[in-house]
């Protein structure tokens, strides 16, 4: 996200909207799996405090 020129077009469009907007805004969800993802995978071998 901080190489700007590396998505700063217009094209290609999607339902309108220009390639600099939607691409962030996709990232906004995947972002958000990437993490559950990552703290599934680090929980994974931790009980919870009151089960130990």
């Amino acid at each position: 996200m901080l190489a700007v020129p590396l998505y700063a077009h217009d094209e290609p469009r999607l339902a309108g909207v220009p390639f600099f907007y939607w691409y962030q805004l996709a990232w906004v969800p995947l972002s958000a799996l990437l993490t559950a993802a990552a703290w599934r995978l680090d929980s994974r071998g931790t009980a919870p405090e009151g089960l130990r």
